[in-house]
């Protein structure tokens, strides 16, 4: 299907643009939302009767959202969530988390704006992006850890992960004979030398 773009689209076009699409997402996404118009005659001739309006429009709410970015400057969340020693949290991080924290900051957000390629599954920090308009987004960092100190130790760059398991390999160690028998400990190793 061929529809006249009204707002740009990401991987689609900008605004006027003619573009072919699938049906589904024409009649489910772009059509309902109000971000295209079927490209025949008569929605040719109101797009063009009306282009000046609606680039108007844009221009306005896109110097809303820029005005917006200017506050998410240099924005970061924590979210304090419990891990397996592993790493790996039980549950996950999804976009409605990132918009309850966010707004918690003073940040206005809707779901529809939080870029969340996968849901965050491990401890760490994290690049989500915000498209607070079709042409303007910023990036939020986000900090996921199973303590405030752990969350204050990832933000100076240390890797808790790596770092608890360094502290594990410092724990016992068994001595190691690469000549011995195969099952044999390293005690019983001299006794053995000493008979043969």
């Amino acid at each position: 299907m061929d529809v006249i773009l009204l707002e740009r689209v990401e991987k689609l076009g900008h605004i006027g643009d003619v573009v072919k699409v699938k049906d589904g997402f024409a009649r489910n996404f772009l059509l309902p939302r109000k971000k295209a118009l079927r490209a025949n005659e008569a929605n040719r001739k109101v797009f063009e009767a009306n282009r000046a309006r609606i680039e108007a429009e844009n221009a306005n709410r896109r110097s809303d959202a820029e005005k917006d970015a200017g506050s998410f400057k240099d924005a970061s969340v924590t979210l304090i969530r419990q891990a397996s020693n592993t790493g790996q949290l039980y549950g996950s991080v999804a976009v409605r988390d990132l918009i309850d924290a966010l707004e918690a900051d003073g940040h206005k957000v809707t779901k529809s704006q939080v870029v969340l390629d996968k849901p965050i599954k491990a401890i760490g920090l994290y690049q989500v992006r915000v498209a607070l308009h079709p042409e303007v987004s910023v990036t939020i960092k986000v900090n996921v850890a199973r303590s405030p100190e752990e969350a204050e130790m990832q933000a100076q760059g240390v890797d808790v992960m790596a770092q608890m398991f360094e502290r594990d390999e410092a724990g016992f160690t068994e001595d190691y004979d690469p000549n011995a028998e195969p099952g044999a400990t390293a005690e019983a190793q001299p006794e053995e030398e000493a008979q043969g």
